[in-house]
């Protein structure tokens, strides 16, 4: 049979609490940030891996979020065999945990091969379908080569979590946001979709998560930036989940790059549940 877009029970079967949170990887080889020390990078991956796992967290995603500035297409390969790496050793220390992959700046293409190679149960891709403005330039979206990409390497089985509208762009010829979000489903097949704000930090619209929800009733929806503690009771129970990173960082401890706080992972876990319970009961 033919495989079908997850559902929102199957999203849930997977991420039970909702929530997805992110390793930020330190500046990989290549990468003008690079220093020189692949040991350094995988201690920061795994310290943030256990930070989150502490709090709560059953799901994160990883991505190269300080090779700044990214590749609008393909990565090379350096970075490629870095990610592979060290997924594998995060998959490999803590295997319970769903792990997802995201290549910036959309380089799906490496993350399935990276999904491949480590057993990550999803992707996520910044620009699934339509084309648009970034800083990189413009980035068109490859849902056609995507799809059979991850049937040629016998990955069904992972998810392919695609954003409307993704934050740090806008869309070439924009259209009507619930004609993309039927597009991005229904022809680009997305397993879920992710909302965002204008850009890192920036809280996405509740209405707008709202209105998905009404659009595509059995979709898994998930807000993508700017989720805090304060704020995430104004998205649920509309949507399914979260990604949160930048909110959970340790900013007292100083770091150009700061690691996870156990006690904001867990603060945020415990709230959401409190939320979802509510949202459940009533």
């Amino acid at each position: 049979m033919p495989r079908k877009p997850w559902n929102r029970a199957d999203f849930a079967q997977l991420v039970p609490t909702g929530a997805i949170g992110m390793v930020h990887l330190p500046p990989l080889p290549g990468s003008p940030g690079w220093k020189g020390d692949m040991a350094a990078v995988r201690r920061a991956a795994q310290t943030d891996l256990e930070a989150l796992v502490a709090g709560g967290f059953g799901a994160v995603m990883v991505e190269n979020y300080h090779d700044v500035p990214f590749h609008p297409g393909r990565v090379p390969a350096e970075t490629v065999a870095a990610m592979a790496g060290l997924l594998t050793v995060l998959k490999d220390s803590r295997p319970a945990v769903a792990l997802g992959v995201n290549v910036l700046r959309n380089d799906v293409a490496s993350a399935l091969a990276v999904a491949a190679a480590c057993g990550a149960d999803f992707v996520r891709v910044n620009v699934h379908i339509g084309a648009a403005v970034t800083d990189q330039g413009t980035i068109e979206g490859r849902a056609w080569e995507t799809l059979r990409l991850r049937r040629a390497l016998d990955l069904e089985h992972v998810g392919i979590l695609a954003d409307l509208r993704v934050k740090h762009a806008h869309p070439v010829a924009p259209r009507p946001l619930e004609d993309e979000a039927l597009d991005l489903r229904l022809r680009g097949m997305a397993d879920g979709i992710i909302l965002t704000g204008v850009a890192t930090g920036s809280p996405a619209d509740p209405g707008q998560v709202a209105q998905m929800r009404a659009l595509l009733p059995d979709c898994p929806l998930l807000v993508g930036s700017g989720l805090r503690v304060d704020s995430l009771g104004g998205f649920f129970p509309a949507a399914d989940g979260g990604i949160v990173g930048s909110s959970l960082k340790d900013d007292a401890s100083g770091p150009e790059q700061p690691p996870v706080s156990v006690a904001k992972a867990t603060r945020f876990m415990q709230t959401l549940a409190e939320i979802r319970g509510k949202g459940q009961g009533s």
